[in-house]
This record gives structure tokens, sequence and C-alpha cells, in this order.
């Protein structure tokens, strides 16, 4: 069995809530210095991200790549998955929560029709680890338009 990845990110942060503001870079060096602030996490600003749309980018990366194993191991390999994920972080009970991942995959697969696409993509969810890991306290939405 293979040793456990370890994955680390480094998070600094100055000031309140509202007005304060900070920054977090990847361990691996790949992206970072990156802004953060409250802002954009509840109005969405230019220059600056969220902890929301980076679950979104770590659940698209890690749906595309369960999925595509999916196809494979059914002998019908994707050409190419183009896969979207949008993060809600809503107010709920006087708070915030992240409530629904709403996952969106097109796909080129030859030898596969819309039905087996789908089919597929629902099985490739239940594989991802990230899906796993936000599972029954996150609303997941699937949708998989097979493209020719």
């Amino acid at each position: 069995m293979a040793d456990a990845a370890i994955s680390t990110a480094n998070a600094v942060w100055n000031g309140d809530l509202v007005h304060g503001k900070g920054s977090f870079t990847l361990g691996s060096g790949a992206a970072g210095p990156l802004p953060v602030t409250w802002a954009a996490r509840t109005k969405r600003m230019p220059g600056t991200t969220s902890p929301e749309e980076l679950i979104a980018a770590a659940h698209a990366a890690c749906f595309a790549m369960a999925f595509s194993n999916t196809l494979a191991s059914k002998g019908t390999p994707a050409t190419q998955l183009d896969v979207t994920a949008a993060c809600t972080f809503a107010p709920v009970d006087g708070g915030f929560k992240i409530a629904s991942m709403d996952l969106n995959v097109r796909g080129q697969v030859p030898g596969l029709d819309q039905a087996g696409f789908q089919a597929a993509a629902k099985e490739g969810e239940q594989g991802c680890p990230v899906s796993n890991a936000l599972r029954n306290n996150v609303q997941i939405n699937l949708t998989a338009e097979l493209q020719s």
C-alpha cells in the first residue's frame, strides 16, 4: 500500500473578519500568496479568492480524475472531460454554511451514449474523495452531458 500523501497550505489573516484581509499559499508552491477577504466570500470581489472557490477547484479536479478512472475501467476512456464545480456559500441560521456543490461535466467519450455517460458520471462521483468528504453535509448536484 502506498504511503499517505499530505498536502499543506498556509494562511495569514490581519484584522477583524469584515474589514481584515489575508492571503494563503499552497505548500507545493504551485499558487500563492493569493489574497482572500470576507467580501470575496460573500460578494465575489475580482482579484481575490475564497475558501469556497478553492473547495470548488479541488472538487472539479478530483471528480474529473475519479470519473476518468471510472470510464477507463469500463473500457470507454474519455477523450476529454470538462468539469465545472460551483460551491454555494449561503447564510443559514444566523451564520454561513457551504450549502451545495453543483458539478457539471461535459465530455467526449467514444462508444458511450448519454445514458451510459450519466451512469458512469454518478459512479465516478460516488468514488470521488472530495465528494465523499463533503457528502452528508453538503448537497451535491451532478449534471452530465455527453458531447459528440
